[in-house]
């Protein structure tokens, strides 16, 4: 598992990396497991003020050309970003056109609902019955109430 690895090694090295330091690589790729990763590291290199040095792209953030490119990444990780969240929101709403039901499925049925909420009118339990039946929490009982429009219970 190459990623875990460069993950873990990563993280070791920004413990001990200290503000105004060096971080030396022979390749970017050795550094970030996607370009993603890889320009939120650029980032806070440079907001903890740490110099970065890649060695095969020639990029040296100490000078004004390699800040350029660190810019670069950053601007097209946030790019990255804002497309993977709109694609998201776009196959959601995909999903409800289709009549996808998205979330944790519903614990109590309209049936089980309606059943509790009769046994509780009657006075045979009480909320906290009803709750424990179904190994759920009270306040769950009583969103459902409120979901399939029925009366609010003392």
């Amino acid at each position: 598992q190459p990623n875990t690895n460069i993950t873990a090694r990563c993280e070791a090295m920004l413990e001990t990396s200290s503000s105004g330091g060096s971080v030396a690589v022979f390749k970017l790729d050795r550094l970030g497991r996607s370009v993603l990763h890889l320009a939120d590291l650029l980032v806070r290199f440079e907001h903890e003020s740490v110099h970065f040095v890649s060695l095969s792209e020639g990029i040296n953030t100490t000078t004004p050309g390699s800040k350029l490119v660190l810019h670069i990444f950053s601007a097209m990780a946030e790019f990255q970003r804002e497309i993977i969240v709109e694609n998201t929101c776009a196959g959601i709403d995909a999903a409800r056109q289709r009549g996808v039901i998205l979330g944790r499925p519903r614990t109590l049925t309209p049936e089980d609902i309606a059943e509790a909420h009769r046994q509780i009118m009657q006075g045979h339990k009480d909320m906290e019955q009803i709750a424990n039946l179904f190994d759920i929490h009270p306040k769950t009982v009583e969103r459902a109430f409120e979901r399939e429009g029925l009366a609010k219970v003392a």
